[in-house]
Formats: structure tokens, C-alpha cells, sequence
């Protein structure tokens, strides 16, 4: 049996990347077609609200791009709102430990809102980026947080069109539609796709390399550790053919800090 794999190293999953980068532009970056009632607004965001955001936008660390209707095309829609603890009534705008509240809290509140698990959520073309007021509300005394789930990851160059509501998207068997795939003789840059559409990979498991109080084992035993399940998971999952390509995405560090603890399997497969 030949086991092809394609090594394939990621720098962060779309929630993570937006817990981790903060834009230079700050306060002055908040999206396209601001809305000024929300620019600098202290009040709390309208929860279940729907926007059309673009990869550009959810870079960005607030966001007052205009609400639409829900029954009109978006590409987000906020899935929780709330107050930040009273830890942070004193912290700085961009101190990093907002980033890692903002991690636990929009991850653990999506995959509730979508009705799945942590393999299924990273198997999707929809995940989470999550917003704080502009500096001059955070001065203003503006505390809450915002969580909007996108139709796209971090590779994503544009955003699918998403339900009128997202809620239980994945519940069940997900439609191929909202599943993530991708194009090319190599996996590595090339962008993530809905899975009906034409693809030569797809995300088919994942593995989880540590409970939540692990320390980071370092980035060869990460690799390796994926590298040999994949092999063997995908090989599975593909009903052991006599040969096969697989590849695998995994997380440094930075990821594991944050709050991550899984890589992706991916098959080779025009299907």
C-alpha cells in the first residue's frame, strides 16, 4: 500500500487568526459601508443581526459595517453578544488577553450555535471572527464583545452567501455545500471551497493532540504525531485503497496558545 503524504503547514484557522492580529489600521479600519451609528457606538451590538463582511473586513479588530435583512444576502451573522468580565474594565483596547477570552468564548458559543463538534466546525467552509468597540468607545467606557459567524475561512478569497439564519447548520449530515474543500495538485495556499464545487481535496477528519491544560509539545512531535494518524485515518475513511494521497494541516504554537488543540486530515480525492 503506498501512502503518499503532502505536508501542509497553516498558520491559523479564521477564529484564530482573528483572535491573534490585531490591524495596525485600529480604530480607523471598521469595515466597508460603516454604518456611523455603529462606528463608535458604547451600546452593545443587536444579537442574531446579519452583514455582509468580506475576508477584509473580519481582519479588522471592530467592525460597523451596515446591518441587513436576514432574508437578504449576508455573509455574517452575530451569533453572541455580551459583556466583557470585570477583569477588563482597566486593560488596554489591544491587550492580548481579550484575545484568549475572545477564543473561549466564540468558539465554545459556535459550535453550540451550529450543532456540531470541534472536528466537524473544522471540516466547514464557515467559521468565526469576533469584534470589540472602536478605541474611542473601549475610552468611552464600551466593554462588549461580539461574536459573527462568516461564511469562509482564513483561505477563503470570498465568503458564501449563508442561510437566512445559521443556526443548526450542521446538525446532522451536512450538505457538501457547507463542507470545506480545495483545488490543486498541492494543498498548501491553495483557497478553501465549498465541497460541491469541483475539488482534488477534501478535509475528511481531524485529530485532537492535547486536553485543554497541555503544554505545547513542540512543533516536530505536532507534525509527526498528525502526519501518522492522517495517514492512517485517511487510508480509512477512503476504505483502504491500495493508493492514495493524503495531506495534513497543523498548528504552532501561537494556535495552541490560543486555544487549539487539533489538526485536519485531508484526502485526495476528486469526489
Amino acid at each position: 500500500m503506498s501512502h503518499r503524504p503532502r505536508r501542509h503547514a497553516s498558520l491559523a484557522t479564521i477564529g484564530i487568526l482573528a483572535v491573534l492580529l490585531l490591524t495596525a489600521c485600529g480604530e480607523a479600519a471598521q469595515g466597508g459601508d460603516a454604518d456611523p451609528d455603529q462606528v463608535d457606538s458604547v451600546d452593545a451590538p443587536e444579537l442574531g443581526a446579519c452583514r455582509v463582511l468580506t475576508p477584509e473586513d473580519v481582519l479588522q479588530a471592530s467592525n460597523a459595517t451596515r446591518t441587513v435583512e436576514c432574508t437578504d444576502k449576508h455573509t455574517a451573522q452575530t451569533y453572541a453578544v455580551g459583556q466583557l468580565p470585570p477583569q477588563f474594565d482597566d486593560v488596554a483596547w489591544d491587550d492580548e488577553k481579550l484575545g484568549a477570552f475572545a477564543y473561549t468564548t466564540c468558539s465554545t458559543k459556535f459550535l453550540a450555535f451550529l450543532g456540531a463538534d470541534e472536528s466537524l466546525a473544522m471540516r466547514t467552509v464557515v467559521s468565526w471572527a469576533w469584534f470589540r468597540p472602536s478605541q474611542k468607545a473601549w475610552e468611552d467606557g464600551a466593554r462588549w464583545y461580539r461574536c459573527d459567524l462568516v461564511g469562509g475561512g482564513e483561505q477563503s478569497e470570498r465568503y458564501v452567501t449563508l442561510p437566512e439564519t445559521a443556526e443548526g447548520l450542521l446538525q446532522g449530515r451536512p450538505q457538501d455545500r457547507w463542507m470545506v474543500c480545495a483545488t490543486g495538485e498541492a494543498l498548501a495556499g491553495a483557497p478553501r471551497i465549498p465541497c460541491t464545487e469541483p475539488h482534488d481535496w477534501r478535509a475528511a477528519t481531524t485529530i485532537k493532540l492535547g486536553d485543554a491544560e497541555a503544554p505545547y509539545p513542540g512543533d516536530r512531535v505536532v507534525e509527526v504525531k498528525t502526519r501518522d494518524f492522517c495517514s492512517t485515518s485517511v487510508g480509512a475513511w477512503l476504505n483502504y485503497p491500495v493508493d492514495y494521497d493524503f495531506a495534513y494541516t497543523w498548528f504552532h504554537e501561537a494556535e495552541w496558545e490560543a486555544g487549539n488543540r487539533r489538526s485536519v486530515c485531508w484526502a485526495k480525492t476528486p469526489d
